[in-house]
């Protein structure tokens, strides 16, 4: 039998979730253990919002697409 995949959580608690990670490795209070397992939740957390950005990404382009042409602009160009 196959572990099924839990639903991604929002982008912004994974993203709070990370800070949250990496305060406590900052602090250097953990032991290696411990330190291994958080990171190993940060990387996960990380591969989470990449993915979350990724599929936001593209549902813009697909807005754009709708609209008859697609431009890609860097973030600091505004659209009037």
């Amino acid at each position: 039998m196959s572990a099924k995949k839990s639903p991604p959580i929002p982008f912004e608690a994974a993203l709070a979730e990370l800070e949250n990670l990496v305060g406590q490795l900052e602090q250097g209070e953990l032991s290696l253990e411990e330190t291994l397992q958080r990171f190993e939740q940060g990387v996960s957390l990380v591969k989470n919002c990449q993915t979350a950005l990724q599929c936001a990404e593209q549902k813009v382009e697909q807005v754009l697409e709708q609209h008859g042409r697609l431009e890609t602009l860097p973030f600091a160009e505004t659209v009037d």
